[in-house]
């Protein structure tokens, strides 16, 4: 993005005044900015009327009394084009096409989109096929239908990429303070990343929602989640659908361990970004987020006036890795004075109804537990019914709980067993003392124990320094592959520091004069790229611990190549020491994922692999004590760690030995198409690859962005 659509971003962000350019639909869009607060000029451009909906109509752009900070122009395609065409020629900041019909639409909407793109020129562009801007910090809905938004002071940025579910969000009854919401349709000039990098920059902003079904710019968006996480602006993204896989042809093992979505995963651990799986957990984490401070810790202390919604607390806390330290002697002598003698005096504590509106009680009761060394408290508060009457209670203990979270510096939220009996004007009063509102008790406590798990990890994520270094995003590789066999890949590979065995190439003929240079017991292997999988083939014979056992193995397995692929030459093959038992065998490989990112894939290896997919993905380039990390996250780890009185593994050796499949793979990053090393037999002392499998693509160059 260059500085001078930077620049027009901004205005069109921060807009002193807005244009519309449409039909009866634009007028009532310029009226809800008026009537939701934007204090600016308005003006509605339409060719074919001199008012509508009581509104005055300028005909062209060019009778705009000056360049409008940001418009949304509601025409067709064509007009479209032609719009964003004068407008950029008058200097105007930005400009919203909620146009259809470009590149989502086949090859004519792609050169479309293109003519559009070239049009708009330095002018910020957003769209097209797109809903277009939801600002609640001015009051400018550059948007074509009502919304449900109101306007706030800060709030949260969200991006989506459907219309529908902005629309769906913005009528909500969740209370989320939203200051931008925005639908980015094509993503022709702008996409998430480049809406997350000026946002960024916006203290106003306090956390940011992103509704993805794929990114376009995975440096761009690597770059402004690498800005919040210094910054400390929680992203929460609910990801849907499933990206293609860029290697189609699913040659090696790697493929089927790590599909498009795996990686995605990688990417957002890599960077701190909160992943949600809908749209409930999606709101209230950034409820959690954006309404009141940040958790230092996961230490909690609960209060409820049940004995159930106590125990549901104990039950959920535990869950999302929550702890509820025990009350210290004072404060349970406190409480004693002050409740029942029934009272169950723990954290999460039941309060009991017996005190329920009774303001001094109450509030000795909430002094004597706030006044432990827990950072948060939570409260859990069900609302009866308004037409009870008894709402009244409510209310004065919500007020209570608030002035004694300030009181004792504590960081506070407050949910409901049921979402719904928490209303919107207790939420309301929440969220202006800065407290959250969650509503229902299991997902609030969910949310808050993601928001909880990223404060542990950002520190450690900016220590490690992956976080800060892009993903290689090479371009596709297009044309036929090559693939090496093994002994070509396994030299290309130690090259670069994977320990292979010391084997010799040879032929049958000179099999058993050149085994003496490696000795008994030896493994033999046909060598051909034709062969990608020996064993199948009946390519491999192992422990042979003789001259007798080698010739009989060579005749054998001539014969078994000539009946599994009688077009494959058997006139190479490959003699290797017999390797000892390891400790655990893994595959290492990279997968290539079409348009998205090279990714490191680190799991349980041999025989095994498909059937235990234990796995882990590390997007390139990464560091040693990422890799580290991701060895320790295996399920099968505890075969590296001393299982049941075994030695452990050589950790230090086998994460250099990844660390050279991985620099390889960053070397060559123009032309991998997939890498396999599988087995990587790990040793108490030593790592070595005994089969490697590399494929290689017409290389087209680094893609920069």
């Amino acid at each position: 993005m260059s500085q001078s659509i930077r620049d027009n971003l901004k205005r069109l962000l921060a807009p002193r005044h807005l244009a519309f350019v449409g039909g009866r639909s634009m007028a009532r869009a310029l009226k809800r900015c008026a009537e939701g607060g934007f204090g600016g000029e308005l003006w509605l451009v339409n060719p074919q009327h001199e008012s509508l909906e009581g509104i005055p109509c300028v005909a062209r752009v060019a009778d705009l009394p000056y360049a409008p900070d940001a418009v949304f122009i509601a025409t067709n395609r064509e007009l479209t084009l032609q719009c964003v065409a004068e407008l950029a020629a008058r200097g105007a900041g930005g400009a919203i096409c909620y146009a259809s019909g470009f590149a989502e639409s086949g090859e004519e909407g792609c050169q479309l989109q293109q003519r559009l793109l070239a049009a708009a020129g330095n002018m910020a562009l957003l769209g097209p096929n797109c809903y277009g801007l939801l600002d609640y910090l001015h009051g400018a809905a550059l948007w074509p239908v009502a919304h449900g938004g109101q306007q706030v002071e800060k709030g949260v940025a969200i991006l989506t990429q459907s219309g529908n579910f902005a629309y769906n969000l913005s009528m909500s009854d969740r209370s989320l303070p939203v200051a931008y919401m925005a639908s980015v349709g094509n993503q022709a000039q702008l996409g998430v990343a480049e809406l997350m990098d000026v946002l960024l920059d916006d203290p106003r902003v306090t956390a940011i929602g992103l509704h993805l079904e794929g990114l376009k710019n995975v440096p761009g968006f690597a770059r402004a989640a690498y800005k919040a996480l210094q910054q400390g602006t929680p992203i929460i993204a609910l990801k849907t659908g499933v990206s293609q896989i860029g290697a189609e042809l699913a040659l090696s093992h790697t493929s089927s361990l790590s599909g498009s979505d795996a990686l995605y995963d990688s990417l957002f651990q890599r960077l701190g970004v909160i992943r949600v799986s809908g749209p409930v957990s999606f709101v209230e984490t950034l409820k959690a987020a954006a309404c009141g401070r940040l958790p230092a810790d996961g230490e909690l202390i609960a209060l409820a006036c049940s004995g159930g919604d106590a125990g549901l607390i104990a039950d959920y806390a535990e869950r999302h890795h929550l702890q509820l330290p025990k009350l210290e002697q004072g404060q349970v002598a406190a409480l004693a004075e002050v409740l029942p003698g029934y009272a169950n005096l723990v954290n999460p504590l039941d309060f009991t109804t017996a005190i329920w509106g009774d303001e001094a009680v109450l509030q000795r009761m909430l002094d004597s537990t706030l006044s432990g060394a827990a950072g948060a408290a939570m409260l859990v508060l069900d609302y009866p019914a308004a037409f009870t009457g008894e709402r009244k209670e409510c209310d004065l203990l919500l007020g209570l709980y608030c002035d004694a979270v300030e009181r004792h510096g504590k960081i506070g939220f407050v949910t409901s067993a049921f979402p719904e009996l928490l209303p919107a004007s207790a939420r309301e009063r929440l969220h202006a003392r800065g407290i959250a509102a969650l509503q229902g008790v299991e997902d609030g406590l969910a949310a808050w124990g993601r928001i909880v798990a990223y404060q542990r990890n950002r520190q450690r994520l900016l220590d490690q320094g992956e976080a800060a270094r892009v993903p290689l995003c090479p371009q596709a590789l297009t044309g036929e592959s090559r693939l090496l066999d093994e002994w070509q890949s396994k030299q290309a590979l130690r090259a670069f520091g994977l320990p292979v065995p010391a084997g010799v190439l040879s032929t049958p003929e000179r099999a058993v004069a050149d085994a003496a240079r490696v000795g008994y017991p030896l493994v033999l292997k046909a060598v051909s790229a034709q062969l990608p999988h020996k064993t199948e083939a009946g390519a491999v014979a192992l422990n042979l611990r003789d001259a007798a056992a080698l010739e009989a193995a060579l005749l054998q397995m001539r014969q078994r190549i000539a009946a599994y692929a009688p077009h494959v030459a058997f006139d190479q093959v490959l003699l290797e020491p017999m390797a000892e038992p390891p400790l655990a065998e893994l595959i290492v490989g990279i997968k290539r994922e079409h348009d998205f990112a090279l990714a490191l894939v680190i799991g349980a290896g041999g025989v095994l692999v498909e059937l235990l997919k234990d796995s882990v993905s590390l997007l390139l380039p990464t560091t040693d004590s990422a890799i580290r990390a991701a060895l320790l996250n295996l399920r099968s780890a505890s075969l590296l760690q001393g299982f049941r009185g075994r030695p452990a593994a050589d950790l230090d050796a086998l994460v250099a030995a990844i660390r050279a499949v991985a620099d390889y793979a960053c070397e060559n990053a123009g032309q991998l198409l997939e890498l396999d090393v599988n087995p990587l037999m790990v040793g108490a002392h030593g790592t070595t690859a005994v089969d490697a499998l590399i494929r290689l693509g017409q290389a087209q160059g680094e893609r920069h962005e």
